[in-house]
């Protein structure tokens, strides 16, 4: 079963913009479409995703015809970085527009035309003029939303958090929002089997589960990996505070 297609946002040097980026496309597939948006031939082309805090992950492989962009950690709204490999002297610089003769048609005159690209939207009801079409806040939501239900994360479920290398597990005690932590979406709320988190299920002053201090711990639904995950006999292991 092919996976959905991922909402990320792309940066170059001379552009930056928001996609959605197909988990089955190889690494060469990806960086042939990158090329007419960021003017990096592939060739040239450096890959770095960042998810939210975390350190940055190369997109790169020996065979970038058969890597699928599925082995790398793709999440909703992380960041792709286009760095250029080619010397400085030989890359085009897009955005030195001085000595472009360019014509700016008036605002009000663009809006009365009938024959632009503005007027065909505004028929079709498309973008903005479609008077059901979700908001920016919406939608992030609601990828959150598809996170939850395709992660199969459910209250009573144990959780493996991710990255492997945290080695934490727990219970999943609360799935919803969380308005006193910043961010869209929804949060995961887990019982550690360990004391190794920051609450005990209240954030602010606001009781969202019952745990033991410092048992509990919100997270993202992209850092939870539900399964079969007994107790781990951590014994004296000093395990780092996320």
């Amino acid at each position: 079963m092919s996976r959905p297609d991922v909402p990320l946002q792309i940066s170059s040097p001379n552009a930056s913009s928001e996609r959605r980026i197909s988990p089955s496309w190889t690494i060469a597939q990806f960086k042939t479409r990158l090329e007419p948006i960021t003017g990096i031939p592939a060739s040239c082309q450096q890959l770095t995703l960042r998810v939210a805090s975390q350190d940055a992950v190369q997109i790169s492989a020996a065979d970038e015809e058969t890597t699928q962009l599925a082995a790398f950690p793709l999440q909703p709204y992380a960041e792709i970085t286009v760095g250029d490999t080619r010397p400085p002297g030989a890359r085009t610089d897009f955005s030195d527009l001085a000595s472009v003769e360019k014509y700016t048609m008036p605002t009000t005159e663009y809006e009365t035309r009938t024959d632009s690209v503005l007027a065909w939207k505004k028929n079709q009801k498309l973008g903005r003029f479609d008077p059901n079409a979700p908001s920016i806040e919406q939608q992030k939501v609601q990828a959150s939303e598809r996170e939850i239900e395709e992660r199969g994360i459910t209250l009573g479920a144990r959780v493996r958090i991710l990255p492997e290398t945290d080695s934490r597990r727990g219970t999943v005690s609360y799935v919803g929002p969380v308005p006193e932590i910043p961010g869209i979406g929804s949060w995961v709320g887990i019982t550690l089997d360990e004391p190794t988190g920051k609450n005990d299920g209240t954030v602010n002053g606001t009781k969202y589960f019952e745990c033991g201090r410092n048992y509990g711990v919100f997270l993202r639904p992209e850092r939870c990996e539900i399964g079969d995950f007994p107790p781990l006999d951590l014994g004296d292991e000093d395990l780092e505070e996320l």
